[in-house]
Protein backbone atom coordinates (compact mmCIF):
# COMPACT_ATOMS: atom_id res chain seq x y z
CA UNK A 1 0.00 0.00 0.00
CA UNK A 2 1.07 3.57 -0.67
CA UNK A 3 -0.02 5.15 2.62
CA UNK A 4 1.35 8.69 2.97
CA UNK A 5 3.37 8.39 -0.26
CA UNK A 6 3.22 11.55 -2.30
CA UNK A 7 3.73 11.87 -6.03
CA UNK A 8 2.56 10.01 -9.09
CA UNK A 9 4.15 6.84 -10.45
CA UNK A 10 3.61 7.86 -14.11
CA UNK A 11 3.82 4.19 -15.13
CA UNK A 12 7.56 4.04 -14.52
CA UNK A 13 9.99 2.31 -12.22
CA UNK A 14 11.56 4.48 -9.50
CA UNK A 15 14.86 4.77 -11.39
CA UNK A 16 13.10 5.70 -14.64
CA UNK A 17 10.95 8.25 -12.81
CA UNK A 18 14.01 9.81 -11.16
CA UNK A 19 15.72 10.08 -14.57
CA UNK A 20 12.58 11.65 -16.05
CA UNK A 21 12.44 14.29 -13.30
CA UNK A 22 16.13 15.02 -13.74
CA UNK A 23 15.84 15.40 -17.51
CA UNK A 24 12.69 17.56 -17.41
CA UNK A 25 14.04 19.82 -14.66
CA UNK A 26 17.36 20.15 -16.51
CA UNK A 27 15.56 21.13 -19.71
CA UNK A 28 13.46 23.66 -17.80
CA UNK A 29 16.56 25.25 -16.25
CA UNK A 30 18.36 25.28 -19.58
CA UNK A 31 15.54 26.63 -21.75
CA UNK A 32 13.22 28.46 -19.34
CA UNK A 33 10.13 26.67 -20.69
CA UNK A 34 9.30 23.09 -21.64
CA UNK A 35 6.40 21.55 -23.52
CA UNK A 36 5.13 18.38 -21.82
CA UNK A 37 2.02 16.61 -20.58
CA UNK A 38 0.05 17.95 -17.64
CA UNK A 39 0.75 14.89 -15.47
CA UNK A 40 4.51 15.11 -16.01
CA UNK A 41 4.51 18.88 -15.41
CA UNK A 42 2.61 18.50 -12.14
CA UNK A 43 4.99 15.75 -11.04
CA UNK A 44 8.23 17.56 -11.90
CA UNK A 45 7.21 21.02 -10.66
CA UNK A 46 8.08 20.39 -6.96
CA UNK A 47 11.38 18.78 -7.98
CA UNK A 48 12.34 21.79 -10.13
CA UNK A 49 11.37 24.25 -7.42
CA UNK A 50 13.55 22.38 -4.91
CA UNK A 51 16.48 22.66 -7.32
CA UNK A 52 15.96 26.43 -7.56
CA UNK A 53 15.86 26.66 -3.77
CA UNK A 54 19.18 24.80 -3.67
CA UNK A 55 20.53 27.30 -6.18
CA UNK A 56 19.42 30.18 -3.96
CA UNK A 57 21.28 28.64 -1.03
CA UNK A 58 24.41 28.75 -3.13
CA UNK A 59 26.84 26.84 -0.90
CA UNK A 60 29.03 23.92 -1.91
CA UNK A 61 26.77 21.31 -0.32
CA UNK A 62 23.75 22.67 -2.23
CA UNK A 63 25.75 22.58 -5.47
CA UNK A 64 26.70 18.94 -4.86
CA UNK A 65 23.09 18.03 -4.05
CA UNK A 66 21.91 19.71 -7.25
CA UNK A 67 24.59 17.92 -9.27
CA UNK A 68 23.54 14.57 -7.79
CA UNK A 69 19.93 15.23 -8.79
CA UNK A 70 20.44 16.91 -12.18
CA UNK A 71 23.59 15.02 -13.35
CA UNK A 72 24.86 17.81 -15.62
CA UNK A 73 27.61 20.28 -14.78
CA UNK A 74 26.37 22.70 -17.43
CA UNK A 75 22.81 22.76 -16.06
CA UNK A 76 23.98 23.10 -12.44
CA UNK A 77 26.25 26.00 -13.39
CA UNK A 78 23.37 27.70 -15.20
CA UNK A 79 21.10 27.09 -12.20
CA UNK A 80 23.49 28.71 -9.74
CA UNK A 81 24.78 31.50 -12.01
CA UNK A 82 21.66 32.58 -13.93
CA UNK A 83 18.40 31.15 -12.59
CA UNK A 84 18.83 31.36 -8.80
CA UNK A 85 19.84 35.07 -8.74
CA UNK A 86 16.67 35.96 -10.71
CA UNK A 87 14.55 34.51 -7.88
CA UNK A 88 16.66 35.75 -4.94
CA UNK A 89 13.83 37.88 -3.51
CA UNK A 90 11.03 35.40 -4.25
CA UNK A 91 10.08 33.03 -1.40
CA UNK A 92 8.76 30.28 -3.69
CA UNK A 93 6.46 29.69 -6.64
CA UNK A 94 9.13 29.92 -9.32
CA UNK A 95 7.24 28.02 -12.03
CA UNK A 96 3.80 27.99 -13.60
CA UNK A 97 1.83 25.59 -15.76
CA UNK A 98 0.10 27.02 -18.83
CA UNK A 99 -2.40 24.73 -20.56
CA UNK A 100 -2.21 24.70 -24.35
CA UNK A 101 -4.80 22.06 -25.28
CA UNK A 102 -4.92 18.37 -26.14
CA UNK A 103 -2.27 16.52 -28.12
CA UNK A 104 -3.31 15.48 -31.63
CA UNK A 105 -2.55 11.77 -31.36
CA UNK A 106 -3.96 10.68 -28.00
CA UNK A 107 -5.72 13.81 -26.66
CA UNK A 108 -3.36 14.05 -23.67
CA UNK A 109 -3.57 17.49 -22.06
CA UNK A 110 -0.42 19.39 -23.06
CA UNK A 111 1.07 22.27 -21.09
CA UNK A 112 4.02 24.62 -20.90
CA UNK A 113 5.97 24.41 -17.66
CA UNK A 114 7.83 27.71 -17.44
CA UNK A 115 9.46 30.10 -15.02
CA UNK A 116 7.16 32.89 -13.87
CA UNK A 117 9.53 35.53 -15.28
CA UNK A 118 9.92 33.76 -18.64
CA UNK A 119 9.74 36.09 -21.63
CA UNK A 120 8.98 34.12 -24.80
CA UNK A 121 11.44 34.93 -27.53
CA UNK A 122 10.21 35.61 -31.02
CA UNK A 123 12.08 33.81 -33.75
CA UNK A 124 13.62 35.86 -36.57
CA UNK A 125 11.47 33.92 -39.04
CA UNK A 126 8.27 35.02 -37.32
CA UNK A 127 9.44 38.65 -37.36
CA UNK A 128 10.32 38.45 -41.05
CA UNK A 129 6.98 36.80 -41.85
CA UNK A 130 5.06 39.50 -39.91
CA UNK A 131 6.87 42.37 -41.64
CA UNK A 132 6.27 40.83 -45.07
CA UNK A 133 2.54 40.54 -44.48
CA UNK A 134 2.33 44.17 -43.32
CA UNK A 135 4.09 45.49 -46.41
CA UNK A 136 1.89 46.14 -49.38
CA UNK A 137 2.84 44.25 -52.53
CA UNK A 138 4.44 46.37 -55.23
CA UNK A 139 2.30 46.76 -58.29
CA UNK A 140 3.90 46.47 -61.70
CA UNK A 141 2.51 48.82 -64.33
Amino acid sequence: MRHQRSGKKLGRTPAHRKALYSNLAGALIEHGRIHTTEAKAKAVKPFAEKMITLGKRGDLHARRQALAALRSNHVVHQLFADVAPRFADRPGGYTRIVRIGPRQGDAAEMVYLEFVDHEPTVSPFAIRRATRSEEEPAEDE
